[in-house]
């Protein structure tokens, strides 16, 4: 799933949950299409959402936004959305003091855990 030249990722679907894993950039840039594409997949369900970020180089205050967005779309579809983290987007994150907000967890075993 290319969503754009600095963001691409692929889509696993399993019973109860989907795994979006990314790599590249989550910015200004890139956080429009990633928005409306996730957006839409949780219209379709399953409505657990696991965003594997671990392999993201970076993320601005744009791409943060996208997340809160995506964490309340899923929330008012009955669903959950957790992100898996790494040290830069845990870095970024905490900084806005959004980790339990958007529900960071070590890795996509731990989030599926705790569908």
């Amino acid at each position: 799933m290319n969503l754009t030249v600095s963001l691409r990722g692929t889509r696993d679907v399993q019973d109860k949950y989907q795994i979006f894993r990314l790599t590249g950039l989550m910015d200004a840039f890139s956080e429009g299409t990633f928005r409306k594409v996730v957006s839409n997949y949780i219209e379709k369900g399953p409505k657990h959402i696991i965003l594997d970020l671990s392999q993201i180089d970076f993320v601005d205050s744009s791409g943060l936004g996208a997340l809160v967005q995506l964490v309340k779309k899923a929330q008012q579809s009955d669903g959950t959305l957790q992100i898996v983290s790494n040290p830069r987007v845990t870095q970024t994150v905490k900084l806005v003091r959004l980790e339990t907000f958007l529900s960071l967890q070590p890795s996509v075993e731990d989030a599926i855990k705790n569908i």
